[in-house]
């Protein structure tokens, strides 16, 4: 594997622990304004030190990432689609190799869609976006996208990460499911699992736990990570489950008592902020009584 290829993949992928925790804010690119992600500056700037990457469009990256950070890139080069369209799986390439160069990516990802109308024309595009990317040692992430039609089983999810895996995806993000053991041992490159609809914080954690625990090397979170009530302490704890080795009950404890320091230190500084300013609510007794004899 070329030296730079190899480099921008274990900045993605902790070569000490073989474990990534990526956060993914690249929703807007067909769902618009997604539920709390409205502002995705302000979501990005409290997240980006705990997460091992960042999974973004080229718009929001510019827009919304300072460019200050040394958190790695994964920009999303696909798109064509929204939410209201007819069919999501009518995706093309929306973003330049050059482009991606110039925002300085660590890499490339795009959807493929096996078993849907336009199987053909993403699968053909993750060959394409791979031969070019390769020449300039970046690695494609290939995300098996699933349609409202078809399931989440270990037969289908198998299927469509080794389809990935022989176009020449680098690494593959799927869904998790029963029997994720065997969606692992039939992909011979790394699986990244999707943190999907948001749900309890305690059911996202145990996702995290059973994903690694059957071999994936690390998740992709975001509505559970920041449409979750504390999105600081939720990262946190799927940061103790992915590079800290902590169970579930471990690293939901953890959430709890970050929570709760995060409450007390809110009730804290409005009382500090009244102590700054001693007499703001205190009446002028000698002003008003003056104002009762005006003379």
């Amino acid at each position: 594997m070329d030296w730079g290829l190899q480099n921008r993949i274990s900045s993605i992928i902790k070569p000490q622990n073989n474990r990534a925790l990526m956060l993914a804010v690249d929703h807007g690119y067909f769902l618009g304004p997604t539920e709390k992600l409205e502002n995705p500056k302000k979501v990005i700037a409290p997240l980006l030190r705990y997460c091992d990457s960042l999974m973004v469009t080229r718009g929001v990256q510019r827009s919304s990432v300072p460019a200050t950070t040394d958190t790695p890139m994964v920009l999303r080069v696909s798109g064509g689609s929204s939410i209201i369209g007819e069919d999501l799986s009518q995706e093309d390439i929306t973003v330049s190799i050059e482009d991606a160069i110039r925002l300085n990516a660590s890499a490339l990802a795009m959807s493929i869609f096996v078993g849907s109308k336009y199987e053909y024309q993403t699968v053909v595009n993750l060959g394409k976006l791979v031969s070019e990317a390769e020449k300039y040692g970046l690695p494609v992430l290939a995300v098996t996208a699933v349609g409202k039609e078809l399931g989440k089983d270990a037969r289908y999810l198998s299927l469509a990460c080794r389809v990935a895996a022989e176009q020449g995806a680098h690494i593959v993000k799927t869904y998790y499911c029963d029997n994720f053991e065997k969606v692992v041992q039939s992909c011979p490159v790394p699986i990244i699992v999707a943190g999907g609809k948001k749900i309890p914080e305690r059911d996202a954690l145990q996702l995290t736990f059973n994903a690694i625990k059957s071999g994936a090397v690390g998740v992709d979170m975001g509505r559970n990570i920041w449409q979750s009530e504390h999105p600081v302490s939720m990262i946190k704890a799927v940061r103790a489950i992915v590079h800290s080795n902590q169970n579930v009950d471990q690293a939901f404890k953890l959430y709890k008592k970050l929570v709760g320091e995060e409450s007390k230190s809110k009730k804290r500084k409005p009382s500090k902020n009244k102590s700054n300013k001693p007499n703001q609510n205190k009446p002028n007794t000698s002003t008003k009584n003056k104002s009762n004899k005006p003379n």
